[in-house]
């Protein structure tokens, strides 16, 4: 027979004798039982009671008596692996443990067969909700399945505009990032780009909007030679900046829609025995913090507010995730460091 205050086996019953209450007391506290009043010494002496048995509730039975198991699905396809993006799974666990919830994270690596098969695993497991996150915000298809569930797609917005959606302000980071040269001086700006304006990453379309709105309140006409289609990595962002600093009319300073690509500008600039921003002033997107921080100088750049938004969806969860396909737009902050300065003409000038 297992003795009360051992590690294993301690029954509801155990706690209810060493703390002094009865049974029902235990369950109705230890299971947050809605209606129930209890003062608060006698909740924090049946907790710490608990504790110290080492009892566990039973998972199992809560899903047989509750119909939802205490715990929120997570889908992502390379989120937990990113440097940068895994601070939207933080800020999702972080809210997610507040109201007493696990978060069963999976990542998929954009696997079809392995997102479909963690989907249906978690539905067997009664989760409360799913999250369903991209690394990169984007218009995508999300499987049918989460129709059965309250669900959220975060850092991307629903095609079939059924599930409610949490993404960064991707046109408003593209203008601040653009303002904040023209503020400097600078006229000449050029924009190397992390995919196709005509396509469906909305990082790509939405900065590169912000860009031309920027030049445009600014009275400047667009040069199309200033604006060069990246691939997101660091090699597209040495070949571009190259390539536009080494033009008959180089720009004087460079908005890169991500910061990979500017660390490749970094690179390029260099090559070219120039310095920034005494040459050249760069802005770059993200704030990846393994990267922005530690480039010489340091990259002024915008935050992706990956914690806030993680937080968000789970919060839309609790709320029961209307499915009214709306978005919220979560501000991209401008974080200064060292890599804005007048153009050169500029400071001659004055």
């Amino acid at each position: 027979m297992t003795r009360p205050g051992s590690r294993s086996g301690t029954t509801m019953n155990d706690v209810a004798a060493a703390a002094g209450v009865s049974q029902a007391t235990v369950s109705l506290v230890l299971n947050d039982a809605a209606g129930t009043r209890f003062s608060e010494e006698t909740r924090r002496k049946v907790h710490a009671t608990a504790h110290e048995l080492g009892y566990r509730t039973n998972a199992h039975a809560k899903v047989l008596r509750d119909g939802v198991a205490g715990m929120i699905g997570f889908v992502g396809d390379f989120v937990a692996t990113a440097p940068f993006a895994g601070k939207i799974i933080e800020g999702a666990q972080a809210r997610a443990w507040e109201a007493g919830l696990l978060l069963l994270t999976v990542n998929t690596g954009g696997d079809k067969a392995l997102e479909a098969a963690s989907l249906e695993t978690m539905l067997s497991y009664k989760v409360a909700g799913v999250v369903y996150a991209a690394m990169y915000h984007r218009v995508l298809d999300v499987p049918d399945v989460l129709a059965e569930v309250p669900a959220v797609v975060l850092n991307s917005r629903d095609r079939s505009g059924r599930f409610p959606s949490i993404a960064p302000q991707e046109e408003q980071g593209g203008y601040t990032a653009t303002k904040r040269l023209l503020d400097a001086g600078h006229r000449r700006i050029a924009m190397i780009n992390i995919g196709d304006v005509d396509g469906e990453l909305a990082a790509a379309v939405g900065r590169y909007a912000g860009y031309l709105r920027a030049l445009e309140e600014a009275g400047l006409h667009p040069d199309p030679e200033l604006h060069r289609m990246g691939d997101g990595h660091e090699s597209g962002g040495f070949d571009n900046a190259l390539g536009l600093m080494t033009g008959p009319q180089p720009p004087t300073a460079i908005f890169c829609a991500n910061d990979r690509t500017a660390w490749g500008a970094y690179q390029a600039v260099a090559q070219l025995g120039l310095s920034i921003p005494h040459d050249i002033s760069l802005v770059g997107f993200d704030n990846q913090e393994t990267l922005a921080p530690h480039l010489r100088p340091g990259l002024t750049t915008l935050e992706l507010p990956f914690l806030e938004m993680g937080r968000r969806a789970v919060e839309l969860l609790l709320a029961g995730a209307d499915r009214d396909g709306r978005t919220e737009y979560f501000e991209c902050p401008l974080v200064e460091r060292h890599s804005v300065a007048a153009p050169l003409k500029f400071t001659n000038s004055h």
